[in-house]
């Protein structure tokens, strides 16, 4: 049963642009369990940036993709831009099956890699830069590590990433001191769970 809710929950965060959106699908019950109310508020936009170790950027909105890449180093549909990224790189888009129905518009990677995008709601993004893997549950604090490629205030788990690698989470001045941020780690590991 719990396979079967975590296959959901990665369909249901793809057909609402992505990693984010924690519900599960929709279904013909009018009542939810209350854990999957709170988890269905949690996440409503998601953003996945890859800085590969090929010199390759890659920005995607779909978990899916997301995990894909990771995996096996490939992304199945991609629309690039060589040397847009802030020093040179090439920057790959993932294109989610909703992208492709318009493949003349921008995706959203590419509307929120472009600034465009200015206030997502709920959020949940992760960049892999060196080896490690950046953790926000804010859109703020993902486009202040955009800017400066820093992070604050962060709690940091080494070793904890899917091989070992490590996890920095960031934090911010309403976050900081409340010690772990224990929503923001079991997305991180609810997402490697539900592949």
């Amino acid at each position: 049963m719990r396979n079967t809710q975590q296959l959901k929950l990665v369909a249901a965060l793809s057909a609402l642009l992505a990693f984010g959106a924690m519900s599960g699908c929709a279904t013909s019950q009018t009542t939810a369990a209350p854990a999957a109310r709170a988890e269905a508020s949690v996440q409503k936009q998601t953003y996945f940036m890859v800085y590969h170790e090929n010199g390759r950027i890659y920005a995607m909105t779909e978990p899916n993709i997301y995990l894909g890449l990771m995996a096996h180093d490939e992304v199945p549909l991609t629309r690039a831009r060589v040397g847009a990224g802030p020093d040179g790189e090439t920057v790959v888009f993932g294109i989610t099956s909703k992208d492709g129905e318009n493949l003349d518009k921008p995706t959203a990677a590419e509307d929120i890699f472009d600034g465009r995008t200015k206030d997502v709601g709920s959020f949940y993004g992760e960049v892999v830069r060196n080896g490690r893997y950046h953790v926000f549950g804010e859109w703020k604090d993902f486009q202040d590590y955009l800017s400066h490629k820093e992070i604050t205030f962060t709690y940091t788990e080494i070793g904890t990433g899917p091989k070992g690698e490590t996890v920095i989470y960031a934090l911010n001045n309403k976050t900081k001191d409340s010690g772990r941020p224990v929503a923001l780690v079991e997305q991180f590991n609810r997402l490697r769970q539900a592949k």
